[in-house]
């Protein structure tokens, strides 16, 4: 399964976890440290999902998701919000914006995002 992931999230240590779990059930990981890089580098590679957080540097994940969507060369890319932020106001907010899925963190350990992730990928 050749497919490209970006992961957009500030915590370095979530990112390499994610990224050693996804690489190694051979799917390709982008990351993305903050917000603006996040949304650049994914009107460049147009990766087939991202996943993205919303507390970021520069630029939250809620705007990424907004401009994502109303770019048509990016729209139709599944966004996952995956986020520590788990209200149901946050997560409407995600729906109403177009997020695929809106994931607590907390909540799902890598394996069960990793499965998630294929469904998604299907």
């Amino acid at each position: 399964m050749d497919k490209k992931i970006l992961i957009v999230e500030d915590d370095q240590m979530i990112c390499s976890m994610y990224k050693t779990k996804f690489e190694a059930e051979g799917l390709t990981c982008l990351i993305a440290n903050d917000g603006l890089s996040g949304l650049e580098l994914a009107k460049k590679e147009n990766p087939n999902l991202i996943m993205l957080d919303v507390i970021l540097p520069q630029l939250d994940g809620f705007s990424i998701l907004k401009e994502l969507k109303a770019d048509s060369k990016t729209k139709s890319i599944p966004v996952i919000m995956l986020t520590n932020l788990g209200t149901d106001e946050d997560k409407k907010k995600g729906e109403e914006l177009g997020a695929a899925d809106y994931w607590v963190k907390a909540s799902l350990t890598p394996t069960e995002i990793s499965k998630k992730i294929k469904e998604h990928l299907k």
